[in-house]
C-alpha cells in the first residue's frame, strides 16, 4: 500500500499525539490516552524506542512512506545548515500539507485524495501529485467547476487554517498564495527532530 489505511485511533494513542485529525481518532485519544493493548506498559522507552516514536510521528503526520522519508532525509543532509530543520521544511512544503494548512480540507488524507482526483490547480495547471514541493509565489486554486467550488466553499467555512503565516488565503476566491517558504518554526508538528536525525543516520 502506498499510504497508511489502518486504524487511525490506534496510531494516535500509540504516539500520544493527534497525528490523525479525523473526529473519531481525536475522540479515541481523549477517551483513552494510554497506548492500545490489553495491558498498560510500564517503564520508560529506550533511547531507540523514543527516537522511533519521533520518526513515526513525522511519517504518519505527513502521510509518508519510509522510502519517501529517507529520500527527504538524504536531500536534507546535502543542504547546508541544520539537517533536522531542512527535513521538516521539506515535509511542510508538500502540496498536500499546504492544501491542509491553507484550510481547503479538514485533514491531510482529505487533501491528498483531493489532489490525486485533480481538484486543485497550481499556478493555473491542474496537478495530481501530493508530493510536489511548493515555492514562494506559488498560487493554489480550486478548479473552476461549480460542484468543486461549492464543495470547497462549504469545507473552508468549517476548516481551521492552522495559522500558517507563510500562506495567504482568500476564502472568497478559494485561492492560497505561498508568500514565503516555511521555516522549522512554522511546522505544526511537535517533534524532537534531533532524535530523528540521529536515528536515521545509523
Amino acid at each position: 500500500m502506498g499510504r497508511y489505511t489502518g486504524p487511525k485511533a490506534r496510531v494516535n494513542r500509540r504516539l500520544g499525539f493527534q497525528v490523525f485529525e479525523s473526529a473519531g481518532a481525536i475522540r479515541a485519544l481523549e477517551r483513552k490516552p494510554n497506548p492500545p493493548g490489553m495491558h498498560l506498559r510500564r517503564g520508560k522507552l529506550s533511547i531507540y524506542g523514543q527516537a522511533l516514536v519521533e520518526k513515526q510521528k513525522i511519517k504518519y503526520y505527513f502521510g509518508l512512506r519510509e522510502q519517501q522519508l529517507r529520500k527527504y532525509f538524504a536531500t536534507a543532509k546535502r543542504l547546508k545548515g541544520n539537517t533536522g530543520a531542512h527535513l521538516l521544511v521539506l515535509c511542510e512544503r508538500r502540496l498536500d500539507n499546504v492544501v491542509r494548512r491553507a484550510g481547503f480540507s479538514l485533514t491531510r488524507p482529505q487533501s491528498r485524495q483531493a489532489i490525486v482526483h485533480g481538484h486543485f490547480q497550481l499556478n493555473g495547471k491542474t496537478v495530481r501529485r501530493p508530493s510536489i514541493q511548493v515555492r514562494a509565489g506559488d498560487v493554489i486554486t480550486v478548479r473552476n467547476r461549480p460542484n468543486l467550488r461549492k464543495h470547497y466553499a462549504e469545507v473552508v467555512s468549517q476548516a481551521s487554517s492552522g495559522g500558517a503565516s507563510w500562506i495567504s488565503f482568500d476564502a472568497d476566491e478559494l485561492k492560497a498564495i505561498v508568500t514565503s517558504l516555511p521555516t522549522a518554526d512554522d511546522v505544526s508538528l511537535p517533534v524532537d527532530v534531533g532524535q530523528v536525525v540521529a536515528f536515521m543516520s545509523r
